[in-house]
């Protein structure tokens, strides 16, 4: 019994460190073919935003719009995956078997 608790301290405190790690994780995604670059962390936060010159035109402010967000979804889609990713491996490391393939981690709160 001992032994499970143990176990399940060392899994807590590798989920916590893997979590801290995850404002480390950078990704980049592009719209627009490179217009718009959004960087995000891997806690799916905005980390900057760079449009070209070329695609700032004040009289199609909606084009802009549309290209910022598809930019940012697709920053957080790669964030998103970069994250479960990163939790994959410490599951793997402590789970009998190496972890389980596709584990979907969102039920987890990761």
């Amino acid at each position: 019994m001992a032994d499970m608790f143990g176990k399940i301290s060392d899994m807590q405190a590798k989920m916590k460190q893997a979590q801290d790690q995850l404002s480390e994780v950078t990704v980049e995604a592009e719209a627009g073919g490179g217009m718009v670059k959004v960087k995000a962390n891997g806690k799916r936060e905005i980390i900057s935003i760079e449009l070209d010159k070329d695609v700032i035109d004040p009289d199609d402010k909606e084009m802009i719009e549309d290209l910022v967000v598809a930019g940012v979804n697709k920053a957080l889609a790669k964030a998103e995956d970069a994250a479960k990713e990163k939790m994959q491996d410490v599951y793997k490391d402590l789970l009998p078997g190496g972890g389980m393939p596709g584990m979907d981690l969102s039920k987890f709160g990761l």
